[in-house]
C-alpha cells in the first residue's frame, strides 16, 4: 500500500481504463480519497449514468464539466484554420481533445487541494503525453499517478478480469473490446483486429458515426459552408453556432460516407499504430476551408502555410498545445484568415467530396486575367522576357557545359 497521495483527481470517462483505476487508485494508496472528473467534450451518451457508477466504485463525487463550446473555438477552429492534418491524414480529434480536459482537471485539482492527478493513458501512447504536458504547464509540481506504468495489469483483457472479480458494470465484452475515444469532432477505434493492418477493417460492426461509402445514398448530396475570417459560421445559408455547425456537418457527413480514415500512425513513443478514425463533419470543413483559402491567399503565403501546418499538426500531435511555439503559430495563421471569407459548396458522394463551387468578397482570382479567350488586361509577350530572365541560370549553366565539351 502507497500513502504518498492523500487526494486524487481523475481524469474520468466510465471506460474499461478508467472504471477499473477508481478501485485500484483506493487498494494501492492506503486512505486517499478519489474525486472523478468527467470533460463533456462531446461523447452524448457515454455520459449517461457516469455519476453512480463512480461513487458505487470508490469515487466520492464526480464532476461532469461542459467544455463544448470552448472545445471547438478554441481548439478544433484555430486547428482548422491552420490546416493541420497529422502525416496528412490524421485531424487530430483525440489530440487536441487532451489539452482542453487536463486544463480543467487541474483547476479542479487545485480547488479541491488535491496532491495528485491521475489518468488511464497507457505507457504505450501518444495521451500519456498530452495529459502530462498540459498538467504540467498549469501545475508543474502536481503528483502525477498513471497506473498502466505501475500495475500488474498488462492487457485490457485483464482489465476486464479485474472489473468482473470487483464487480465493476462494463459496456463492452471481450468481442468488442475496441480502444475507442469519442468527442464532438470524431470517433477512433484501434485494438482487436484493426492491430493487423493486412485485416480490412469490419466498418458494419465498428462505424457509429456514419455509414461505409457502400451503403451511403445513389443520390449525391450537397451542401453549402460560410465561413468569417476562416471560421465556418452557416451551413446552406442559416446561421449557426459553433457546436451546432459540427454536430450538423458529422450528421451529414455520416450520412453520406464521408470522413473514414485507415491509417498507420508514428506515434510520438517511437511505434506505429493502426487506427480507424471517423471525422465525417470535420473531413467536410478542412475540404471546404482548403478550397476557399485557395481563392483569398496569394500563393506565398497559400505555399508557406502548408509548411507551418505541417508543425502546427506535429505540435498538437505531441502534446504541446501550450507552448510558445504553438501559440505564436496560430498568430500567424490568424493573419493569414483575414480574408478567408466567402461560401463554399460541396457535393457529397459515397465518402468522397466533391467541389461545387465557391465565391468570396476577397477573392484574388480575376477571370479576364486567367481565361483563355480574347482578354484586354494581360500581354502575352510579357512571358518571354520573364523566362528568360527565370531560366537564366539554367542557360548559362548549359553553355559553360558545351564549352567543356561535356
Amino acid at each position: 500500500m502507497k500513502n504518498k497521495f492523500k487526494k486524487i483527481v481523475l481524469a474520468y470517462s466510465g471506460g474499461l481504463d478508467t472504471s477499473v483505476i477508481i478501485p485500484w487508485l483506493k487498494e494501492n494508496y492506503e486512505g486517499c480519497e478519489v474525486i472523478a472528473v468527467s470533460a463533456d467534450v462531446g461523447q452524448g451518451s457515454e455520459l449517461e449514468g457516469l455519476e453512480e457508477k463512480a461513487l458505487k466504485t470508490g469515487a466520492s463525487k464526480l464532476y461532469i464539466e461542459d467544455l463544448k463550446k470552448v472545445f471547438v473555438e478554441e481548439y478544433i477552429f484555430p486547428t482548422l484554420k491552420a490546416g493541420a492534418k497529422y502525416e496528412n491524414q490524421y485531424l487530430l480529434g483525440t489530440s487536441f481533445a487532451r489539452p482542453i480536459i487536463a486544463k480543467r482537471i487541474v483547476e479542479i485539482a487545485k480547488q479541491e487541494g488535491a496532491d495528485a492527478i491521475a489518468h488511464g493513458c497507457t505507457g504505450k501512447g501518444n495521451d500519456q503525453v498530452r495529459f502530462e504536458l498540459a498538467i504540467k504547464a498549469f501545475a508543474p509540481n502536481m503528483g502525477i499517478v498513471a497506473p498502466w506504468r505501475e500495475w500488474s495489469l498488462k492487457s485490457r483483457e485483464d482489465e476486464i478480469d479485474y472489473a468482473e472479480a470487483h464487480n465493476i458494470p462494463l459496456k463492452i465484452t471481450r468481442e468488442t473490446n475496441y480502444s475507442k475515444d469519442k468527442n464532438l469532432w470524431h470517433l477512433s477505434h484501434e485494438g482487436l483486429d484493426l492491430e493487423d493492418p493486412a485485416n480490412e477493417p469490419q466498418y458494419d460492426k465498428i462505424l457509429e458515426l456514419g455509414v461505409s461509402p457502400e451503403k451511403a445514398p445513389d443520390k449525391p448530396t450537397y451542401v453549402t459552408i460560410s465561413f468569417e475570417k476562416g471560421i465556418p459560421v452557416a451551413i446552406d445559408g442559416e446561421k449557426m453556432e459553433s457546436v451546432a455547425i459540427v454536430e450538423k456537418l458529422n450528421e451529414i457527413g455520416g450520412k453520406n460516407g464521408i470522413g473514414i480514415i485507415d491509417m498507420v500512425e508514428n506515434r510520438l513513443v517511437g511505434m506505429k499504430s493502426r487506427g480507424i478514425y471517423e471525422t465525417p463533419g470535420g473531413s467536410i470543413l478542412y475540404a471546404a476551408h482548403e478550397l476557399l483559402e485557395q481563392l483569398c491567399l496569394d500563393r506565398e503565403t497559400q505555399h508557406y502555410k502548408h509548411q507551418v501546418a505541417i508543425k502546427f499538426s506535429e505540435l498538437v500531435y505531441n502534446g504541446q498545445w501550450y507552448t510558445p511555439l504553438r501559440e505564436a503559430l496560430s498568430a500567424f495563421v490568424d493573419s493569414t484568415q483575414e480574408t478567408v471569407t466567402g461560401d463554399v459548396k460541396l457535393k457529397l458522394y459515397k465518402g468522397n467530396i466533391i467541389p461545387a463551387g465557391m465565391t468570396s468578397p476577397y477573392t484574388l482570382y480575376d477571370e479576364e486575367v486567367a481565361t483563355f479567350g480574347e482578354d484586354a488586361v494581360y500581354n502575352q509577350k510579357d512571358a518571354e522576357g520573364f523566362i528568360n530572365l527565370y531560366g537564366l541560370p539554367i542557360k548559362v549553366s548549359a553553355l559553360l557545359k558545351e564549352k567543356r565539351g561535356q
